[in-house]
């Protein structure tokens, strides 16, 4: 069997969970079946890290004459479009595709009518609970949600990452057949993500290690929540440390908006360390390790990742009580969750003040108690052990694959 994994991100550029997922995903399946994987960008001048025989990585880019001479917000998602297009020149060899976000559902869409191959989606997210993407894409939003909605409806089968994407899905698309629908989670590598005791990289940052810090790692985007967090500061005890690994802003309005927040904060007396980065994997995991506790303000959060990363460190979360997060984190056990009325168009909190409010009742609560985040972050460990390892979700995804060649074949 020979799969082809579509993406927008791969090593060396991932940004996001989706990015993540791929990662690990097509480096499992690769163990068992042969694996294409096609992702954009140039191709990296220095070599992948080692991976198996069974996986091949192409890089491929959007046909620039498309958007030549504007920069227009929409330029992102005829660039995409084109990508989809381009990509369908070299997929001959494919037994079955598999798309992983909106900016390859097209490639999908048009490998099973051009190849008569089964098509698989993975949602990561849902373009139609995500409107603040128009903030980004401008009108460009219009068509990459028609590009999910087409994909999605057509799909032989969708892969939901979590029981409250899977209601997402329902919800957003009421006329796909539920029996499509499967939820398999994503995953961790539990090898790599492990408490680290070192603290060269803590330092190297200028992250204060004789004090406890909050810590939030993601992306500079209304999906993440981080300005929630920022918000929240003035709630904590005073003089608390908060440790921002934030960077890849949606847009430079974002981007000021978060840099206006915390300079506000900062007059306040508040004591943030803003990464303004992307910090790399290795330093990620040092950084989760020492961390006090691990804040997920996400208003949108169809899995959320970033928290099992926090979580395989052993850190205890205080999190939004939203999407696939409550499938992660166990209320009381493994941290604690802050429930928010979304407004029902954005996703946002309708009381964003008493969202922020919330948060840092549990974050105080958590910092105030060593011994309670000590027994959380290792309940959270042992949580993601027991089940979210890659190789049950590449054995998931391959089931799946098999059962829909066969029924292909018919």
């Amino acid at each position: 069997m020979r799969v082809g994994l579509m993406t927008r991100e791969y090593p060396p550029y991932v940004y996001g969970g989706a990015g993540v997922h791929v990662e690990y995903l097509s480096r499992e399946l690769a163990k068992k079946i042969d694996v294409e994987v096609h992702a954009w960008g140039e191709s990296p001048a220095e070599p992948a890290p080692e991976a198996p025989a069974g996986l091949e990585v192409h890089f491929e880019q959007p046909w620039t004459a498309i958007t030549h001479g504007t920069d227009a917000k929409f330029k992102g998602a005829l660039e995409a479009l084109s990508l989809n297009l381009l990509q369908q020149l070299q997929l001959e060899k494919l037994d079955i595709i598999h798309t992983h976000t909106w900016y390859v559902s097209m490639a999908g869409f048009l490998a099973k009518k051009l190849y008569g191959i089964p098509f698989v989606l993975t949602t990561h997210s849902l373009e139609p609970l995500r409107a603040w993407k128009a903030e980004q894409l401008g009108s460009g939003y219009q068509l990459s949600s028609w590009m999910e909605r087409t994909a999605v409806l057509d799909a032989d089968a969708i892969v939901a990452v979590s029981n409250g994407t899977k209601a997402d899905i329902l919800r957003a698309y009421p006329d796909v057949d539920p029996a499509k629908i499967h939820v398999i989670y994503n995953g961790i590598d539990l090898d790599q993500y492990r408490y680290d005791p070192s603290t060269h990289v803590l330092e190297g940052y200028g992250i204060d290690i004789s004090k406890p810090y909050v810590l939030f790692v993601g992306r500079i985007t209304r999906q993440k929540g981080v300005t929630h967090l920022v918000d929240a500061i003035k709630y904590l005890p005073a003089g608390t440390q908060v440790v921002l690994c934030a960077g890849a802003p949606d847009t430079p309005e974002i981007a000021e908006e978060m840099r206006l927040k915390i300079e506000a904060a900062r007059a306040e007396g508040a004591n943030i360390l803003w990464i303004e980065k992307m910090v790399t994997k290795a330093d990620a995991i040092q950084i989760y390790s020492h961390c006090a506790v691990f804040c997920c303000p996400s208003v949108y959060e169809p899995f959320g990742i970033i928290n099992l990363e926090a979580m395989a460190c052993g850190a205890p979360v205080v999190a939004s009580a939203t999407g696939g997060i409550l499938e992660v984190v166990v209320e009381g056990e493994t941290g604690y969750l802050v429930a928010f009325e979304a407004d029902p168009t954005t996703s946002f909190p309708i009381d964003p003040e008493g969202f922020s409010r919330d948060l840092a009742t549990k974050l105080t609560t958590v910092l105030h108690d060593p011994a309670l985040a000590k027994r959380m972050g290792q309940a959270g460990r042992r949580r993601v052990e027991a089940m979210f390892s890659w190789t049950a979700i590449a054995d998931q995804t391959i089931k799946l694959y098999e059962q829909l060649i066969a029924a292909h074949k018919g």
